[in-house]
């Protein structure tokens, strides 16, 4: 008898090999192979909740038609999804709050000389037109928030949509419509200028949309230690503890740097207790995956990643271009598609770059009385680097990893398997499928003539050591940084 269990673990390692591990860990971990009718080859599979089985059925079900139909031995399957109810969140004690004492050489008050992150730091995105209702900022009742005000501006209807981070908007939109029952907590990480802090007031201004009374708190991890602070030196840490007992949503921004805070850890830890014993919703935005910072107590690492962790990444030309028509749009400009896309393709790493870019242009082109045309979009970014093709971003790419490494060129595109060789081919395909809008096949051509499954292989080894190492996550940025600082 055909073990159900065996052909999905089957099933399982061949997506981790074709999507990444992370599509694995996110969608299909918690997906169940319920029954398979042999006599009208029906595959039923259980999933967790509406919101992964809308997502799996949108995005993987011919994935899932054309490898089930291989494993199973049958030539056409249906697939028929059934959710399980709502299961209940596993509810942990909260951990008894250590004794804190005052002192100004206190590590964790060393904020002095340290720029305070706020909610305009974020440039915010524009989104291509979705059938949901509009956010009406106006009629919202903002007397009952606490710590950084949430900008009504960041709303999901003005957040552009691309492969980069749909994955991100889907969940921060699902969260929005069910407080802390879907997922808890939402953890978004991904690079500075990508907008989590958009999704972040995105998803508060949603929740205050549907329910005005509703209580949120939306704080820098840089403020939230600041009052922490203040609470102590003047004896009222009982009423720092207190403000978030009542609250229905807590969002926290940028908790890379709790780093090293020993103390604000500790009570960070104790308000996420009590927040998730009680069913309450948080959310935190990071610059990197939870088990990746450093100085970061494992047990907060744990609570992370507890419920959803996604990742937003540099978007695709397309997603660049249609960002840049709604931001002209909504300030009044004629940004024409040609010059929309060669601004695009001028930025890569930033969408603030991006609009920064475009805020120039338009600039230059209303002080001046001239319309905005490719020429004169030319003259203003000239100082940026002239990315002419794909392959110059590549070679970049190749050169970097090859220098960091210590290893020739020749090697990296050679038919040499051993060890070293291999693992530094793997992290070049990784940066130039991450950093370069070239396809698979074009990036394997690039490197020794190599096709596309070789490189996706190679990608999904990157991914995992760059989750189980921080040290091997830490070198990857190093090298990002230097390809972009030439």
């Amino acid at each position: 008898m055909l073990s159900l269990n065996i052909v999905w673990e089957e099933f399982l390692k061949i997506i981790k090999e074709e999507a990444g591990s992370q599509v694995v860990e996110t969608w299909f971990k918690a997906v169940c192979f319920e029954h398979w009718d042999s006599n009208q080859c029906i595959a039923t599979l259980r999933m967790p909740n509406q919101f992964v089985q809308n997502w799996v059925k949108e995005h993987y079900h011919e994935l899932l038609k054309r490898h089930l139909s291989r494993l199973l031995q049958a030539q056409q399957i249906t697939l028929q999804f059934i959710c399980s109810a709502a299961s209940k969140q596993q509810v942990l004690p909260a951990a008894p709050l250590s004794s804190y004492k005052a002192s100004h050489e206190e590590n964790d008050g060393l904020l002095h000389g340290k720029r305070r992150r706020t909610a305009n730091d974020s440039s915010p995105q524009s989104n291509l037109p979705i059938k949901r209702p509009q956010a009406q900022p106006s009629i919202i009742n903002y007397s009952h928030q606490r710590g950084a005000s949430i900008n009504e501006n960041y709303v999901f209807d003005s957040f552009v949509v691309g492969s980069s981070n749909s994955l991100a908007h889907a969940a921060a939109y699902a969260v929005s419509q069910n407080l802390g029952s879907v997922y808890n907590p939402l953890y978004i990480y991904g690079a500075t200028g990508l907008g989590k802090t958009h999704l972040l007031h995105a998803l508060a201004n949603e929740v205050l949309r549907q329910n005005p009374s509703a209580a949120i708190r939306y704080e820098t991890a840089d403020q939230f230690m600041h009052d922490f602070i203040n609470s102590i030196r003047f004896d009222k840490s009982h009423f720092f503890r207190d403000r978030y007992k009542k609250i229905d949503l807590l969002l926290i921004d940028d908790v890379q740097f709790f780093s090293n805070k020993e103390q604000t850890q500790e009570m960070f830890f104790h308000v996420f207790n009590t927040l998730y014993e009680h069913k309450k919703q948080i959310v935190l935005s990071s610059d990197t995956f939870p088990k990746e910072i450093v100085g970061l107590q494992e047990r907060l690492k744990s609570r992370m990643g507890w419920g959803l962790v996604v990742d937003i990444q540099v978007p695709d030309l397309e997603t660049k271009t249609a960002i840049l028509k709604r931001k002209a749009e909504a300030h009044n400009m004629i940004l024409s598609e040609e010059v929309a896309m060669y601004i695009a393709s001028r930025v890569i790493s930033n969408i603030r770059e991006l609009e920064g870019s475009l805020v120039r242009v338009g600039a230059f082109a209303s002080l001046t009385n001239q319309p905005i045309t490719l020429d004169l979009a030319k003259r203003v970014l000239m100082h940026l680097p002239e990315e002419k093709s794909e392959g110059v971003m590549l070679n970049k790419v190749l050169k970097a990893v090859a220098k960091h490494f210590a290893i020739s060129i020749h090697d990296l595109r050679s038919k040499k398997r051993s060890k070293n060789v291999a693992e530094v081919r793997q992290i070049a395909f990784y940066l130039m499928k991450k950093m370069s809008l070239g396809s698979l096949q074009s990036i394997g051509n690039f490197i020794g003539g190599r096709d596309h499954s070789t490189v996706i292989h190679a990608i999904g080894k990157a991914e995992e050591l760059k989750k189980k190492e921080a040290n091997f996550a830490q070198r990857l940025k190093m090298i990002e940084q230097e390809i972009l600082s030439n």
